[in-house]
């Protein structure tokens, strides 16, 4: 079991590698506990915010592919500030995230726990662990998965990320935050290129990615440079 103390040590005594803090609390998150994986999102009480930390390309598309659909792990354990826990995403009947489930299986996850980060009432995000096997955590697993959340979130305060009201954000937390308004942009531009609402161009933005396995951030790009132009279905058939 490790300590919350430990952990930082261990993060600081890494830092200069050339990854970021973040980064490094989530490879090292993955080492200690045999994951295959672990990511870290922000997120405030409008939604997702962006990726700002991922052991690995794997985690790294798990959790943007969060942002993408809206649904996941580290959306729920944020929104609810509590630990989403699941063992066996291929459980029959396991149908929590009906799009994100089984992308996480395909990709090889079969368990995830996902780890709210909050400050008070501030919530910063969430730390998200991925397993290959099925099975629960342990009590000792536990106990270092939350020390693990313990210390993203003093990691995340470090960096000023959503804590501070006009506070600089460190250049690991804004570009993240730069980032997530180009999709910002292109939901807006697509709204009225689209003639439909912001929620339904974010909607059409997301199935889009998801229907051609990219990025959303690729597709907004496009979107914005002109490259790309998304029609309703009824469009298309008229």
């Amino acid at each position: 079991m490790r300590s919350t103390a430990q952990i930082l040590a261990a993060v600081d005594a890494a830092a200069g590698s050339g990854r970021s803090l973040p980064e490094l609390l989530c490879a090292d998150c993955t080492m200690h506990l045999g994951l295959v994986g672990a990511g870290m999102a922000l997120m405030n009480d409008t939604g997702h915010q962006g990726v700002v930390a991922a052991s690995g390309a794997l985690s790294a598309r798990l959790e943007e592919l969060q942002f993408e659909l809206g649904e996941g792990p580290g959306l729920d354990a944020s929104r609810d500030n509590t630990p989403i826990l699941r063992s066996d995403l291929s459980a029959r009947g396991s149908t929590a995230w009906p799009a994100f489930g089984p992308a996480a299986v395909a990709a090889g996850v079969c368990a995830v726990f996902a780890l709210p980060l909050q400050v008070g009432a501030v919530r910063l995000g969430s730390l998200c662990l991925y397993r290959a096997a099925p099975g629960s955590l342990g009590v000792e697993e536990t106990a270092t998965a939350l020390a693990y959340a313990d210390g993203a979130v003093e990691v995340l305060v470090r960096l000023h990320a959503q804590v501070a009201p006009g506070s600089v954000l460190h250049p690991d937390v804004g570009a993240t935050l730069r980032l997530r308004a180009e999709v910002h942009q292109a939901t807006g531009f697509l709204s009225v290129q689209a003639s439909v609402g912001i929620t339904e161009a974010l909607l059409l933005l997301r199935a889009y990615a998801f229907s051609a396995d990219r990025p959303l951030l690729e597709i907004a790009r496009d979107v914005l440079s002109g490259r790309l132009r998304i029609r309703l279905k009824e469009d298309e058939d008229g």
